[in-house]
């Protein structure tokens, strides 16, 4: 259920501000009205330890241990700047190189030469620049009055020559710069380099070891942040500072005990109708919880004022997702795994509860359709075979039936799923619209109509059940009017402005109700993916039989690369289809727009 919010408002004296934040943060349950943006130098210093931490990751060697020593602050400083100092200075040099091998490929032609030796004679008054020059052109410098040239050699298929002061511009030439360092000061240059670079990573070895200091202190920095955007959230004048958020009515006790004990004075007030920023915050049961990681991974938060669906979520993610993957051997897998990821965690957590959940209906799914890692053989195994289903064997043939009855019956059960679970979302909807009067509801009632009608449809029309068409039009037909008639009724209009609005929206409610089969129709992706994901594993297991003698090895690396691409993918279709059923269809007929705004309370984090 979601909770319900309430609007309060502290305030204390100026002097006593820090006093007050504290005492909130240590409540933990009031989330911030309008939150500003924390001290940018904290900003900046929590996203390069972030960044720093993940550098380091690169420089632990792959057997080696992770100090579990927790660094003093003093002594993560020292650390952590010794870090910088070596990221940095490993970049400098890194670049040092870089430019350095530029200059040597650039010069390298013309020999190891010193410069200081040609700079001397600069010096001592010879004007001394180097040239490459075409032959065709070398003549003409030759003959020119004005030039004294020196003849070096041939370099890239151009002359070489040195001039005492610089060419004529009349003259086609390009000038040698001389390079401040030689090749053999600039590779001894490099070698140096390449020896800081040896001891800035031996540094950053030396560093990786502290990933538990890393990561407390950017705990502390963190919460840093969290204090910062508090402090600059509250308002105040020279006597008076104030917050203003939103606590759970469950923690109102627990706000009000911690400002008596902070001496400021507050005030409790429900939140204004209009207010569109009141978060939410989902209290989950023993059941729907399992749903959460999914969520967070989504991102997903329904508003505060949508309905709370994650038990319904959850009971038909659980279905699609045994569907689309489709295979008892890959649930069998997924639990295997499941559980060492149990064991290394030592203890349970929503994450592996929701797998083994997922898991475990996969292989009842995988029994009842006789699917076990795409192979026929499995249904020469007795037990196996009495789990079947016959009108729902992936194998058919050895039930006395036809693939085109099974798959009949599958896609019949993919189609009745859809329409229970839409017309439940329309259900929702009523329910929910009555209790607040919201005459609006006929049409969500209207819509459960069409649902049904167009269940019938697709019955008849993609498997052809022997459906009278005529009630299913019919049907059709009279949920258009009610959707119609009923669609813009709300509780802040009369019934005739109501009525006028829906009818406005006539186009749209038409074009609504034609969508409404591609709703229905869209749960066939049930049946198409599942079915898909045994055709790729049945077609590695026979690429796999034709291969005998030496080539039974590939045949088994054909296997096991086959099928852990097939679960890849078959993962990848549960995100795009398993959900999409239930964060698009599913919701579109509750109403849920997945518009909430997570509640997060001013509190201190703990990891």
């Amino acid at each position: 259920m979601i909770e319900k919010m309430k609007m309060v408002h502290i305030v204390t004296s100026a002097s006593r501000k820090e006093e007050m934040l504290k005492g909130l943060r240590e409540a933990g349950v009031m989330h911030l009205a309008e939150k500003q943006s924390a001290d940018r130098e904290i900003t900046e210093r929590f996203q390069t330890m972030s960044r720093t931490a993940n550098t380091l990751k690169e420089y632990a060697a792959p057997k080696q241990e992770a100090s579990k020593e927790i660094l003093s602050d003093d002594e993560f400083n020292k650390m952590y700047d010794g870090v910088l100092d070596a990221i940095e200075r490993k970049s400098v040099l890194g670049s040092e190189i870089s430019a350095a091998n530029t200059e040597i490929d650039r010069v390298s032609a013309w020999g190891d030469f010193s410069p200081a030796e040609v700079n001397k004679l600069r010096e001592d008054g010879y004007d001394l620049h180097f040239y490459t020059i075409a032959d065709k052109d070398l003549s003409a410098a030759v003959a020119h009055d004005d030039v004294r040239m020196f003849r070096l050699g041939t370099i890239d298929k151009m002359k070489a020559v040195a001039t005492l002061g610089p060419l004529p511009a009349e003259i086609p030439a390009t000038e040698f710069m001389i390079p401040e360092k030689s090749i053999s000061e600039m590779q001894a240059g490099i070698e140096a380099a390449r020896e800081g670079i040896a001891a800035c990573d031996e540094a950053l070895k030396a560093a990786s070891i502290y990933d538990a200091s890393f990561k407390d202190q950017m705990l502390k920095t963190q919460n840093d942040i969290n204090y910062s955007a508090a402090n600059a959230t509250t308002q105040g004048d020279e006597d008076f500072v104030w917050l203003s958020g939103y606590v759970p009515e469950a923690d109102l006790d627990t706000f009000t005990k911690m400002a008596a004990e902070k001496n400021c004075a507050w005030a409790v007030e429900d939140v204004a109708e209009e207010d569109e920023a009141i978060p939410t915050k989902v209290r989950y049961n023993k059941v729907s919880r399992f749903i959460q990681p999914v969520f967070d991974i989504l991102g997903i938060v329904p508003g505060y004022r949508e309905q709370d669906i994650s038990l319904w979520f959850f009971l038909f993610f659980t279905l699609f997702f045994a569907m689309i993957i489709g295979d008892g051997g890959y649930g069998v897998l997924i639990l295997l795994g499941t559980i060492f990821l149990r064991v290394k965690q030592g203890k349970g957590s929503t994450v592996t509860f929701l797998l083994f959940v997922l898991s475990i209906a996969t292989i009842v799914w995988g029994a009842v359709t006789g699917t076990w890692f795409g192979m026929v053989s499995a249904m020469n195994v007795p037990f196996l075979k009495a789990l079947v289903i016959p009108s729902f064997a992936t194998y058919p043939e050895f039930f006395g039936s036809t693939d085109s009855v099974s798959q009949n019956a599958i896609m019949k059960f993919s189609f009745s799923i859809g329409a229970i679970q839409m017309a439940l979302g329309c259900i929702l909807a009523i329910k929910k619209k009555i209790s607040e009067k919201n005459l609006s509801w006929v049409a969500d009632l209207g819509w459960m109509i069409a649902i049904i009608a167009m269940y019938m449809l697709a019955l008849n029309l993609v498997i052809h059940e022997d459906i009278s068409l005529k009630p299913v039009f019919g049907g059709i037909g009279v949920a258009f009017v009610l959707v119609l008639l009923f669609g813009g009724m709300s509780p802040e209009l009369s019934f005739g402005q109501g009525l006028k609005a829906g009818l406005a929206n006539a186009f749209t409610d038409f074009l609504d109700t034609i969508s409404c089969f591609g709703n229905v129709m869209s749960y066939i992706r049930l049946f198409a993916v599942g079915m898909a994901g045994v055709a790729i594993s049945q077609s590695f297991n026979g690429i796999a039989a034709g291969m005998h003698g030496p080539l039974i090895i590939l045949g088994v690396l054909v296997v096991l690369i086959g099928h852990a691409l097939n679960i890849v993918m078959c993962f990848l279709s549960v995100v795009v289809h398993g959900v999409r059923l239930n964060v698009l269809e599913f919701s579109g007929q509750v109403g849920l727009e997945w518009t909430g705004i997570p509640y997060e309370p001013f509190k201190k984090l703990n990891k």
